[in-house]
């Protein structure tokens, strides 16, 4: 595979990143899901030629590296936010829970 091959290769991986990172902005995790399955395939492309060590493709490989990791950052982010409001949800029935098992929760029609 030549050089502008390899490129176009790593271009490619940049997009669905940028892709991936605007999705998940927008609050689209199905499609940021959808777009992983695609940056594996090209990741499995890159990986495959090895030359990508190469000093040539230095500058490319340190943005992918810094999309990777804001990426991974906005998804961890999102998991705490759903973390914090599973726990809330879970305390809110415990308390609903109490209440009926005491018979003090009465709810008024």
């Amino acid at each position: 595979m030549n050089a502008d091959e390899q490129t176009h290769l790593l271009d490619n991986l940049q997009s669905l990143l940028e892709e991936q990172i605007e999705t998940a902005r927008r609050g689209d995790f199905r499609r940021v899901d959808v777009l992983t399955e695609q940056v594996g395939r090209v990741v499995e492309k890159i990986v495959k030629i090895k030359s990508f060590g190469q000093p040539e493709f230095a500058g490319q490989r340190e943005h992918l590296t810094r999309s990777f990791k804001k990426l991974e950052l906005m998804l961890a982010a999102k998991k705490a936010s759903v973390g914090r409001q599973l726990r809330q949800i879970r305390h809110v029935r415990k308390t609903l829970k109490t209440y009926r098992t005491n018979g003090s929760f009465r709810l008024r029609v």
